[in-house]
């Protein structure tokens, strides 16, 4: 990643923030740096080094071509969520997870293709020729399909890797992803599980500030992938207009040397 995690930058958006101790789990001992009042004190040159991690890796993801789903359905989090995967063009869930999003990806797609058809009613007029209480329905199902699936419209095939946020609450999602080996990268709180996360970012997941800043280094990776992608294409853009450019050179030089051969046997 490019820019270097500012451990103080993560202090002041109040990422070490755990929960309370008789509410931790065991397994996230490691990344915990002490307990005060209570409540246990995440580690923040860990949360940094794995932030970078977690960035790099997502960078690649993203520069493959594939893309992340984030996860959030969470109040704190939704609307960072919304706004920071959409900036870098990648889908997200912030209403309630639909069973099957991941493991029944066909329906889910059917769903998708239903709004799409809606749409497409809405455009050549047939959706005009229907009654008042038809019009509704549609509409009324068109919304429902919007906010539950809105977001992922454009993603035609499961996601290269998952990012959530609080994987205690997204469990049905951490499970999908598990079944088909989908990697899962996740703000992890003292009171979650970190052995069923692939990236750890351990982290308050419960406080919109330190999800800000979480969400805001790890898009910025994601960015950065997205523009080598773009650049990459550009380049064997290039490279075959080139090749191309060479290739009818070569065989106007061909044409030109066949005219003169004719030309010449013409002459004797």
């Amino acid at each position: 990643m490019a820019s270097k995690i500012d451990v103080k930058e993560l202090l002041e958006a109040g990422v070490h923030f755990g929960h309370l101790t008789r509410k931790w789990n065991p397994n996230m001992a490691p990344y915990i740096y002490m307990e005060r009042n209570g409540i246990h004190v995440i580690n923040l040159y860990k949360t940094a080094a794995k932030i970078d991690e977690a960035g790099e890796a997502l960078k690649k993801i993203a520069a493959s071509g594939r893309k992340i789903l984030f996860v959030a359905t969470k109040k704190q989090a939704k609307d960072i969520v919304a706004e920071k995967a959409g900036a870098v063009n990648m889908p997200y869930i912030t209403e309630r997870w639909p069973g099957g999003m991941l493991t029944n990806f066909v329906t889910i797609r059917k769903a998708v293709k239903k709004m799409t058809s809606i749409d497409k009613m809405k455009k050549d007029g047939t959706f005009n020729t229907l009654s008042k209480k038809e019009r509704l329905q549609v509409d009324r199902l068109r919304a429902k399909l919007e906010k539950q699936l809105g977001s992922i419209a454009d993603m035609t095939r499961l996601p290269g890797a998952l990012f959530i946020v609080d994987t205690m609450r997204e469990h049905i999602a951490v499970k999908e992803a598990q079944k088909l080996n989908i990697p899962i990268f996740a703000m992890v709180d003292t009171n979650s599980d970190p052995r069923d996360v692939d990236y750890v970012i351990p982290s308050n997941d419960d406080a919109s500030k330190s999800i800000e800043k979480v969400l805001y280094h790890v898009t910025a990776a994601v960015a950065e992938g997205l523009t080598e992608r773009k650049a990459e294409k550009a380049e064997k853009d290039a490279a075959k207009t080139d090749k191309d450019a060479s290739k009818n050179e070569e065989a106007a030089v061909t044409e030109e040397a066949k005219a003169e051969a004719a030309e010449s046997n013409n002459e004797n």
